[in-house]
Protein backbone atom coordinates (compact mmCIF):
# COMPACT_ATOMS: atom_id res chain seq x y z
CA UNK A 1 0.00 0.00 0.00
CA UNK A 2 1.90 3.17 -0.71
CA UNK A 3 0.35 6.56 0.38
CA UNK A 4 0.99 10.16 -1.83
CA UNK A 5 1.30 13.37 0.13
CA UNK A 6 0.46 16.29 -2.47
CA UNK A 7 1.69 19.30 -1.94
CA UNK A 8 0.16 22.42 -1.40
CA UNK A 9 0.31 24.67 -4.53
CA UNK A 10 -0.32 28.78 -3.83
CA UNK A 11 -1.38 30.26 -6.61
CA UNK A 12 -1.77 34.20 -6.50
CA UNK A 13 -5.50 35.25 -8.10
CA UNK A 14 -5.62 39.11 -7.20
CA UNK A 15 -3.00 41.02 -8.67
CA UNK A 16 -0.99 44.07 -6.34
CA UNK A 17 1.15 46.85 -7.01
CA UNK A 18 4.92 47.04 -6.60
CA UNK A 19 6.56 47.22 -4.02
CA UNK A 20 8.38 50.39 -3.70
CA UNK A 21 12.49 49.58 -4.36
CA UNK A 22 14.62 49.52 -0.89
CA UNK A 23 15.42 52.79 0.67
CA UNK A 24 19.08 53.10 0.69
CA UNK A 25 19.99 56.22 1.74
CA UNK A 26 20.99 55.98 5.78
CA UNK A 27 21.76 59.51 6.21
CA UNK A 28 24.74 61.39 6.50
CA UNK A 29 26.44 59.71 9.73
CA UNK A 30 25.92 56.37 8.33
CA UNK A 31 27.90 57.55 5.28
CA UNK A 32 30.48 59.07 7.32
CA UNK A 33 30.86 56.12 9.40
CA UNK A 34 31.29 53.51 6.53
CA UNK A 35 33.60 55.45 4.27
CA UNK A 36 35.57 57.90 6.65
CA UNK A 37 35.71 55.97 9.77
CA UNK A 38 35.17 52.38 9.23
CA UNK A 39 38.47 51.43 11.13
CA UNK A 40 41.04 53.17 13.07
CA UNK A 41 43.30 53.49 10.84
CA UNK A 42 41.22 54.68 8.04
CA UNK A 43 39.98 56.86 11.30
CA UNK A 44 43.60 58.10 11.45
CA UNK A 45 43.83 58.82 7.89
CA UNK A 46 40.75 60.65 7.83
CA UNK A 47 41.62 62.73 10.89
CA UNK A 48 45.15 63.53 9.23
CA UNK A 49 43.39 64.62 6.03
CA UNK A 50 41.27 67.08 7.98
CA UNK A 51 43.71 68.49 9.73
CA UNK A 52 45.86 69.09 6.55
CA UNK A 53 43.03 70.76 4.88
CA UNK A 54 41.91 73.01 7.78
CA UNK A 55 45.67 74.20 7.48
CA UNK A 56 46.20 74.75 4.06
CA UNK A 57 42.86 75.85 2.98
CA UNK A 58 42.27 78.85 4.92
CA UNK A 59 45.46 80.61 4.26
CA UNK A 60 44.74 79.90 0.85
CA UNK A 61 41.50 81.43 0.52
CA UNK A 62 42.34 84.07 2.74
CA UNK A 63 45.01 85.04 -0.22
CA UNK A 64 43.40 84.63 -2.69
CA UNK A 65 40.28 86.14 -2.43
CA UNK A 66 39.61 87.77 0.97
CA UNK A 67 42.79 89.97 1.14
CA UNK A 68 43.10 90.00 -2.45
CA UNK A 69 43.69 93.28 -4.51
CA UNK A 70 40.72 93.71 -7.45
CA UNK A 71 41.50 97.04 -8.57
CA UNK A 72 44.23 99.16 -9.07
CA UNK A 73 46.65 100.98 -11.64
CA UNK A 74 49.98 100.17 -10.44
CA UNK A 75 52.17 98.90 -7.38
CA UNK A 76 50.88 101.04 -5.14
CA UNK A 77 47.05 99.35 -4.53
CA UNK A 78 49.44 96.11 -3.69
CA UNK A 79 51.29 96.89 -1.25
CA UNK A 80 50.63 97.11 2.61
CA UNK A 81 52.21 99.80 3.59
CA UNK A 82 50.51 102.38 1.13
CA UNK A 83 46.99 100.10 1.35
CA UNK A 84 47.23 100.25 4.95
CA UNK A 85 46.22 96.61 5.55
CA UNK A 86 47.16 93.33 4.50
CA UNK A 87 47.43 92.56 0.98
CA UNK A 88 47.01 89.27 -0.73
CA UNK A 89 46.32 88.41 -3.91
CA UNK A 90 47.12 91.43 -6.74
CA UNK A 91 44.65 90.14 -9.02
CA UNK A 92 44.58 94.21 -10.30
CA UNK A 93 47.74 93.15 -11.91
CA UNK A 94 46.55 90.27 -13.95
CA UNK A 95 43.52 92.77 -15.30
CA UNK A 96 46.38 95.01 -16.45
CA UNK A 97 48.35 92.52 -18.16
CA UNK A 98 45.70 89.92 -19.50
CA UNK A 99 46.12 91.02 -22.99
CA UNK A 100 49.67 89.97 -22.73
CA UNK A 101 48.81 86.86 -21.03
CA UNK A 102 46.57 86.07 -24.28
CA UNK A 103 48.60 87.36 -27.20
CA UNK A 104 51.77 88.08 -25.91
CA UNK A 105 53.23 90.79 -28.19
CA UNK A 106 51.02 89.77 -31.21
CA UNK A 107 50.33 93.52 -33.08
CA UNK A 108 47.07 94.80 -31.48
CA UNK A 109 45.95 95.19 -34.76
CA UNK A 110 45.96 92.26 -35.74
CA UNK A 111 44.87 90.46 -32.26
CA UNK A 112 41.07 89.87 -33.93
CA UNK A 113 42.81 86.60 -35.88
CA UNK A 114 43.74 85.09 -33.06
CA UNK A 115 40.07 85.60 -31.69
CA UNK A 116 39.02 84.13 -34.44
CA UNK A 117 41.68 81.16 -33.99
CA UNK A 118 40.08 81.03 -30.67
CA UNK A 119 36.88 80.14 -32.17
CA UNK A 120 37.56 77.53 -34.40
CA UNK A 121 39.37 75.94 -32.00
CA UNK A 122 36.54 75.77 -29.53
CA UNK A 123 34.36 74.66 -32.86
CA UNK A 124 36.51 71.83 -33.91
CA UNK A 125 36.83 70.52 -30.09
CA UNK A 126 33.19 70.70 -29.20
CA UNK A 127 32.66 69.33 -33.11
CA UNK A 128 35.06 66.43 -32.55
CA UNK A 129 34.44 65.40 -28.93
CA UNK A 130 30.44 65.62 -28.61
CA UNK A 131 29.20 62.61 -29.01
CA UNK A 132 25.67 63.60 -30.21
CA UNK A 133 27.23 66.06 -32.49
CA UNK A 134 25.83 65.69 -36.26
CA UNK A 135 28.92 64.02 -38.99
CA UNK A 136 31.49 63.85 -36.64
CA UNK A 137 33.11 62.71 -39.70
CA UNK A 138 33.02 65.76 -41.12
CA UNK A 139 34.27 67.37 -37.96
CA UNK A 140 37.39 64.70 -37.74
CA UNK A 141 38.06 66.01 -41.54
CA UNK A 142 37.92 69.70 -40.29
CA UNK A 143 39.99 69.25 -36.99
CA UNK A 144 42.71 67.58 -38.18
CA UNK A 145 42.98 68.85 -42.21
CA UNK A 146 41.06 72.03 -42.62
CA UNK A 147 41.83 73.81 -39.29
CA UNK A 148 45.79 73.46 -39.57
CA UNK A 149 45.74 75.13 -43.09
CA UNK A 150 43.45 77.81 -41.81
CA UNK A 151 45.74 78.50 -38.80
CA UNK A 152 48.25 78.78 -40.46
CA UNK A 153 47.01 81.19 -42.99
CA UNK A 154 45.46 83.01 -39.80
CA UNK A 155 48.21 83.47 -37.75
CA UNK A 156 50.66 83.60 -39.51
CA UNK A 157 49.66 85.80 -41.99
CA UNK A 158 49.21 85.07 -46.41
CA UNK A 159 49.21 87.90 -49.16
CA UNK A 160 46.96 85.37 -51.18
CA UNK A 161 44.31 86.38 -48.46
CA UNK A 162 45.39 90.24 -47.77
CA UNK A 163 46.55 89.09 -44.13
CA UNK A 164 50.02 90.91 -43.19
CA UNK A 165 52.90 88.39 -41.70
CA UNK A 166 53.03 88.11 -38.20
CA UNK A 167 56.47 86.45 -37.01
CA UNK A 168 56.30 83.50 -34.58
CA UNK A 169 58.30 85.52 -32.10
CA UNK A 170 55.69 87.66 -31.86
CA UNK A 171 53.30 85.25 -30.44
CA UNK A 172 53.13 84.30 -26.76
CA UNK A 173 50.86 84.06 -23.89
CA UNK A 174 47.83 81.34 -24.08
CA UNK A 175 47.77 81.15 -27.19
CA UNK A 176 51.28 79.77 -28.03
CA UNK A 177 50.37 77.18 -24.65
CA UNK A 178 47.22 76.13 -26.83
CA UNK A 179 49.22 76.25 -29.80
CA UNK A 180 52.02 73.79 -28.52
CA UNK A 181 49.05 71.50 -26.45
CA UNK A 182 46.81 71.18 -29.90
CA UNK A 183 50.08 70.40 -32.12
CA UNK A 184 51.23 67.56 -29.52
CA UNK A 185 48.21 66.39 -29.26
CA UNK A 186 46.74 65.90 -32.43
CA UNK A 187 50.08 64.51 -33.59
CA UNK A 188 50.87 61.69 -30.02
CA UNK A 189 48.02 59.54 -30.82
CA UNK A 190 48.44 58.50 -34.65
CA UNK A 191 52.32 58.45 -33.97
CA UNK A 192 52.23 56.73 -31.38
CA UNK A 193 49.89 53.86 -32.43
CA UNK A 194 51.95 53.21 -35.48
CA UNK A 195 55.37 53.17 -32.95
CA UNK A 196 53.17 50.81 -30.94
CA UNK A 197 52.56 48.59 -34.08
CA UNK A 198 55.90 48.99 -35.40
CA UNK A 199 57.44 47.73 -31.57
CA UNK A 200 55.02 44.54 -32.46
CA UNK A 201 55.90 43.98 -35.95
CA UNK A 202 57.68 40.94 -37.15
CA UNK A 203 59.87 42.86 -39.52
CA UNK A 204 62.97 42.86 -37.38
CA UNK A 205 64.05 46.36 -38.78
CA UNK A 206 60.62 47.68 -37.90
CA UNK A 207 60.93 46.72 -34.14
CA UNK A 208 64.14 47.56 -33.50
CA UNK A 209 63.81 50.91 -35.10
CA UNK A 210 60.70 51.75 -33.18
CA UNK A 211 61.99 50.38 -30.03
CA UNK A 212 65.10 52.39 -30.25
CA UNK A 213 63.20 55.64 -30.24
CA UNK A 214 60.69 54.76 -27.45
CA UNK A 215 63.23 53.67 -25.41
CA UNK A 216 65.33 56.84 -26.12
CA UNK A 217 63.04 59.23 -25.79
CA UNK A 218 61.59 57.66 -22.64
CA UNK A 219 65.09 57.74 -21.06
CA UNK A 220 65.27 60.87 -21.19
CA UNK A 221 63.60 64.19 -20.39
CA UNK A 222 61.33 66.42 -21.82
CA UNK A 223 63.41 69.72 -21.71
CA UNK A 224 66.18 67.41 -22.80
CA UNK A 225 64.66 67.03 -26.18
CA UNK A 226 63.44 70.74 -26.37
CA UNK A 227 67.30 71.76 -25.79
CA UNK A 228 68.10 69.36 -28.81
CA UNK A 229 65.75 70.24 -30.76
CA UNK A 230 66.32 74.18 -29.98
CA UNK A 231 70.00 74.22 -30.68
CA UNK A 232 71.24 70.85 -32.38
CA UNK A 233 68.31 70.20 -35.20
CA UNK A 234 69.38 73.05 -37.09
CA UNK A 235 73.01 71.93 -37.01
CA UNK A 236 71.96 68.95 -39.34
CA UNK A 237 70.37 70.92 -41.89
CA UNK A 238 72.15 72.60 -44.91
CA UNK A 239 73.54 76.51 -44.38
CA UNK A 240 70.33 77.54 -46.65
CA UNK A 241 67.67 75.94 -44.36
CA UNK A 242 66.23 76.91 -41.70
CA UNK A 243 63.27 75.93 -39.19
CA UNK A 244 61.25 78.24 -37.28
CA UNK A 245 61.87 79.02 -33.92
CA UNK A 246 58.25 77.93 -32.87
CA UNK A 247 58.41 74.76 -34.76
CA UNK A 248 61.40 73.48 -33.34
CA UNK A 249 59.45 73.13 -29.69
CA UNK A 250 56.22 71.77 -31.45
CA UNK A 251 58.41 68.98 -33.32
CA UNK A 252 60.15 68.00 -29.89
CA UNK A 253 57.06 68.10 -27.81
CA UNK A 254 54.94 65.72 -30.57
CA UNK A 255 58.04 62.95 -30.30
CA UNK A 256 58.04 62.99 -26.85
CA UNK A 257 54.74 62.54 -26.27
CA UNK A 258 54.61 60.17 -28.93
CA UNK A 259 57.27 57.51 -27.35
CA UNK A 260 54.93 57.34 -24.11
CA UNK A 261 51.57 57.23 -26.43
CA UNK A 262 53.02 54.00 -27.99
CA UNK A 263 54.16 52.43 -24.43
CA UNK A 264 50.34 52.82 -23.48
CA UNK A 265 48.92 51.75 -26.27
CA UNK A 266 50.93 49.09 -26.58
CA UNK A 267 49.64 47.56 -23.15
CA UNK A 268 46.27 47.68 -24.92
CA UNK A 269 47.16 46.29 -27.95
CA UNK A 270 48.74 43.11 -25.11
CA UNK A 271 45.97 42.69 -23.46
CA UNK A 272 43.63 41.94 -26.33
CA UNK A 273 42.92 38.37 -26.07
CA UNK A 274 43.80 35.70 -28.38
CA UNK A 275 40.76 34.79 -30.17
CA UNK A 276 39.86 38.63 -31.32
CA UNK A 277 43.00 38.09 -33.64
CA UNK A 278 42.34 34.95 -34.78
CA UNK A 279 38.73 35.87 -35.46
CA UNK A 280 39.96 38.60 -37.37
CA UNK A 281 41.70 36.39 -39.73
CA UNK A 282 39.40 33.89 -40.02
CA UNK A 283 37.33 35.94 -41.65
CA UNK A 284 39.37 36.69 -43.96
CA UNK A 285 40.56 40.58 -42.86
CA UNK A 286 44.35 41.75 -44.18
CA UNK A 287 46.61 43.28 -41.17
CA UNK A 288 45.65 46.67 -41.66
CA UNK A 289 41.87 45.88 -41.78
CA UNK A 290 42.17 43.58 -38.95
CA UNK A 291 43.31 46.37 -36.81
CA UNK A 292 41.81 49.50 -37.98
CA UNK A 293 38.03 47.57 -37.58
CA UNK A 294 38.66 45.07 -34.97
CA UNK A 295 41.84 45.57 -32.82
CA UNK A 296 42.59 48.70 -32.42
CA UNK A 297 38.61 50.09 -31.31
CA UNK A 298 38.90 47.84 -28.55
CA UNK A 299 42.93 48.56 -27.53
CA UNK A 300 42.27 52.09 -27.25
CA UNK A 301 39.14 51.76 -25.12
CA UNK A 302 40.80 49.92 -22.74
CA UNK A 303 43.69 52.31 -22.71
CA UNK A 304 41.29 55.85 -21.82
CA UNK A 305 42.58 56.59 -18.69
CA UNK A 306 46.36 56.01 -19.87
CA UNK A 307 45.58 58.16 -23.08
CA UNK A 308 43.95 61.24 -21.28
CA UNK A 309 46.49 60.53 -18.46
CA UNK A 310 49.08 61.33 -21.14
CA UNK A 311 46.74 64.27 -22.45
CA UNK A 312 47.46 66.14 -19.16
CA UNK A 313 51.04 65.28 -18.58
CA UNK A 314 51.64 66.97 -21.97
CA UNK A 315 49.49 69.90 -21.76
CA UNK A 316 51.00 70.86 -18.22
CA UNK A 317 54.40 70.16 -19.82
CA UNK A 318 54.08 72.57 -22.14
CA UNK A 319 55.01 75.39 -19.98
CA UNK A 320 58.35 73.42 -20.27
CA UNK A 321 59.26 75.36 -23.54
CA UNK A 322 59.61 78.99 -21.74
CA UNK A 323 63.10 77.45 -20.77
CA UNK A 324 64.15 77.60 -24.53
CA UNK A 325 62.68 81.26 -24.91
CA UNK A 326 59.20 80.63 -26.08
CA UNK A 327 56.88 83.35 -24.95
CA UNK A 328 54.08 80.58 -23.46
CA UNK A 329 51.71 81.91 -20.67
CA UNK A 330 54.44 81.25 -17.91
CA UNK A 331 57.02 82.91 -19.94
CA UNK A 332 54.94 85.88 -20.09
CA UNK A 333 54.30 85.55 -16.32
CA UNK A 334 57.84 85.90 -15.73
CA UNK A 335 58.60 88.96 -18.15
CA UNK A 336 55.68 90.21 -16.55
CA UNK A 337 56.38 90.29 -12.77
CA UNK A 338 59.87 92.26 -13.35
CA UNK A 339 57.68 95.23 -14.40
CA UNK A 340 59.03 98.15 -12.13
CA UNK A 341 55.24 99.58 -12.58
CA UNK A 342 53.79 96.42 -10.60
CA UNK A 343 56.90 95.75 -7.92
CA UNK A 344 54.94 94.52 -4.99
CA UNK A 345 55.46 91.37 -2.40
CA UNK A 346 52.59 89.20 -4.38
CA UNK A 347 52.53 89.76 -8.03
CA UNK A 348 54.78 86.79 -8.59
CA UNK A 349 52.37 84.60 -6.50
CA UNK A 350 49.53 86.32 -7.92
CA UNK A 351 50.81 85.04 -11.88
CA UNK A 352 51.78 81.92 -10.83
CA UNK A 353 48.19 81.31 -9.41
CA UNK A 354 46.40 82.75 -12.21
CA UNK A 355 48.65 79.91 -14.23
CA UNK A 356 47.68 77.71 -11.97
CA UNK A 357 44.24 78.12 -12.42
CA UNK A 358 44.16 78.46 -16.18
CA UNK A 359 46.24 74.80 -16.36
CA UNK A 360 43.63 73.62 -13.64
CA UNK A 361 40.42 74.23 -15.28
CA UNK A 362 41.88 72.45 -18.83
CA UNK A 363 43.12 69.34 -17.25
CA UNK A 364 39.49 68.98 -15.02
CA UNK A 365 37.79 69.20 -18.05
CA UNK A 366 40.00 66.62 -19.65
CA UNK A 367 39.79 64.48 -16.84
CA UNK A 368 35.55 64.46 -16.82
CA UNK A 369 35.10 64.38 -20.42
CA UNK A 370 37.34 61.04 -20.30
CA UNK A 371 35.55 60.11 -17.25
CA UNK A 372 32.03 60.37 -19.54
CA UNK A 373 33.67 58.41 -22.03
CA UNK A 374 34.28 55.67 -19.98
CA UNK A 375 30.81 55.22 -18.33
CA UNK A 376 29.43 55.50 -21.81
CA UNK A 377 31.54 52.57 -23.22
CA UNK A 378 30.98 50.36 -20.26
CA UNK A 379 27.04 51.02 -20.49
CA UNK A 380 27.25 50.10 -24.47
CA UNK A 381 29.57 46.81 -23.21
CA UNK A 382 27.32 45.90 -20.61
CA UNK A 383 24.22 45.61 -22.46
Amino acid sequence: MSSSVETPVFIQTKSHEALPPPNLARGPIAWMRENLFPSIPNTILTLVVFYLLYVAIPPLVKFLFIDAVWTGTDRDACRAETAGHPVGACWAFVWDKINYFIYGSYPITERWRVDVWFVLLAIGVVWLLWLKAPRRDVGAVYFFIVFPVLSFILLLGSDWVGLDHVPTGLWGGILVTLIVATVGIVFSLPFGILLALGRRSRLPIIRMASVIFIEFVRGVPLITVLIMANTMLPLFLPGDITIDRLARPLVGVALFASAYMAEVVRGGLQAMPKGQYEGAMSLGLKYWQMMVFIILPQALRIVIPGIVNTFIGLFKDTSLVAIVGIFDLVKTIEASRIDPSWSAPTIGYTGYAFAAFFYFIFCWGMSRYSLGVERRLAAGQNR
